[in-house]
């Protein structure tokens, strides 16, 4: 259980500091939500309490981990399918499993791809997605605006 205040990370939309805990009446049922408040966009989001292990939600990085965030994004290229369709939904599902590492991993690949040999749109768009999570994550890990967090990304990568 998380309260107000905790910088936690909504898989598939990023990370962000819980603002409140409300009770809320959808299609009938009552249930309580997280109030989570974005850091870029002031998006607010509300993430249903009772399931939020079944979802993904986790505790933002620490410093030690931030650093192999880095490591990674430094890292050569891994091997990707040539074949957009098989890379794309590879690249999805590491996206969707939430894990900090795996997102680092497909932004580097994919800015990479996009230097060497440009990017579909479809590709595009999950690159823009991968990266805003791993932005959202570490403005709130290395206390820094998304500008340098944007700005930190794309100097490491090589």
């Amino acid at each position: 259980m998380f309260n107000i205040g905790d910088k936690i990370v909504y898989p598939m939309h990023g990370a962000g500091i819980i603002e409140g805990i409300e009770e809320k009446e959808i299609l009938g049922k009552k249930r309580k939500y997280y109030v989570m408040k974005m850091p870029m966009g002031e998006m607010q989001v509300m993430v249903p309490i009772d399931n939020i292990e079944d979802i993904g939600i986790r505790e933002i990085i620490n410093d030690e981990e931030v650093e192999q965030v880095l490591a990674v994004l430094g890292d050569d290229k891994t091997k990707m399918p040539q074949n957009w369709n098989r890379r794309y939904r590879a690249n999805m599902d590491k996206i969707k499993s939430g894990d900090i590492f795996e997102i680092a991993s497909v932004v580097r690949n994919l800015i990479m791809r996009d230097r060497e040999k440009g990017l579909s749109t479809g590709e595009r768009k999950m690159l823009n997605n991968a990266k805003q999570m791993l932005v959202s994550e570490m403005v709130l890990a290395k206390e820094i605006d998304e500008e340098e967090a944007d700005k930190l990304i794309e100097d490491i990568i090589q």
